[in-house]
């Protein structure tokens, strides 16, 4: 297949599909952390058209996610962001792209345009980690656990606070560590969707 990673970075999803014998290419504004693959560094909406059979897209969250949402009425231009970013998802999921994964925080994606398909956890895939994340799919069966670890949805995990929070310390780079995808996720993903 011929896979596109949107807003990807990091390459764990794009290197999770070249491992599984696909082409896959990522694309950011950022350059990629990882060597391993093809990266278009620029707007992916100049690539869409490319003649992909699958794409897996991580929109930038911030304006999208709940945690940030409650900033739009203190600053109006927060407001518009989210305005922007809702218009963006929008043009993702209606790429001329056959199969398509969009991946998104808990947030407004749900009530303003249609709710997820599922939501996955890290402790699903091997990850002793807690971060709801929902995927929106089009074409695509739903993502299955392949490690489910002990404790379920109750257990504390290792990246939460005692009250539940992320206990990542405030740094100039928390948004892009805690934007990664998570391996096992990644490995899921190009392993079940594989063949379909």
């Amino acid at each position: 297949m011929r896979v596109l990673v949107a807003c990807e970075y990091s390459g764990t999803v794009r290197d999770a599909f070249i491992r599984a014998g696909h082409y896959a290419a990522s694309c950011d504004l950022l350059p990629s952390d990882s060597p391993l693959g093809d990266h278009y560094q620029g707007d992916v909406t100049n690539i869409l058209d490319h003649g992909w059979d699958l794409m897996i897209a991580h929109p930038p969250c911030t304006y999208l996610c709940s945690s940030g949402l409650h900033w739009n009425k203190r600053r109006p231009e927060r407001a518009r962001q989210t305005e922007e970013a809702l218009d963006f998802v929008r043009l993702l999921l209606g790429a001329p792209i056959p199969r398509i994964c969009l991946e998104n925080p808990i947030g407004c994606i749900s009530t303003r345009i249609l709710p997820p398909d599922q939501i996955v956890q890290p402790w699903q895939y091997g990850h002793d980690a807690s971060k709801a994340t929902c995927l929106w799919l089009v074409g695509l069966p739903l993502l299955q656990p392949t490690n489910v670890l002990p404790g379920g949805k109750t257990a504390r995990r290792a990246n939460q606070t005692a009250s539940g929070q992320n206990k990542l310390p405030p740094s100039a780079d928390r948004w892009k560590i805690r934007s990664e995808t998570y391996s096992g996720i990644a490995d899921a993903m190009a392993q079940q969707w594989s063949n379909v």
